[in-house]
């Protein structure tokens, strides 16, 4: 299994949004209802708001490919880009998706890696992400990649508030 990663660009928009739904549905629709879901597909990833989230320089997606096959994204933010005023001294790790037949087979470790290499890279101190307070799985990571809770947020999926954990890792 060869992986790569590659700075995705307008030209991937088409892709970046298909991935964004599927790999968003897959995690998180059996616990929602189905219209908000719809509702927040429709507006997080319709193609003006992922063309402007491209077109920021102060974001990054990364896609990973496993021979040659896109398995998932990430999609780091620094400055005015990050969804919560943490800092300009942290990176944020808005989204790492992956399709479901490509979850535990280690590419979260890496992208953890990538986002720290960036970070540093940048002169960041923090990397720092939401994690939906529901989502056991992805908090137990990412506690095991020595992320700690700091906080919290809202995050609100079609007209549903709901909590997100702000945890942060100190490089």
């Amino acid at each position: 299994m060869t992986t790569t990663y590659r700075i995705a660009t307008i030209a991937d928009l088409d892709t970046l949004q298909a991935l964004s739904c599927q790999t968003f549905s897959a995690t998180f629709g059996a616990e929602n209802q189905p219209e908000k879901m719809a509702d927040y597909l429709a507006t997080a990833y319709a193609p003006a708001q992922l063309t402007a989230e491209l077109e920021n320089p102060h974001s990054r997606f990364v896609f990973a490919e496993v021979d040659n096959t896109v398995a998932g994204y990430l999609k780091l933010n620094i400055d005015d880009a990050q969804t919560e005023k943490r800092g300009n001294d942290r990176l944020e790790v808005e989204r790492i998706y992956f399709l479901p037949e490509w979850q535990h087979h280690g590419l979260g470790r890496q992208f953890i890696a990538y986002a720290e290499q960036v970070a540093r890279a940048d002169g960041k101190h923090y990397v720092w992400l939401g994690v939906w307070e529901h989502n056991e799985n992805a908090k137990a990571f990412y506690a095991k990649m020595g992320f700690q809770k700091v906080g919290q947020h809202s995050f609100v999926l079609g007209d549903d508030p709901q909590t997100d954990f702000i945890l942060e890792k100190a490089l």
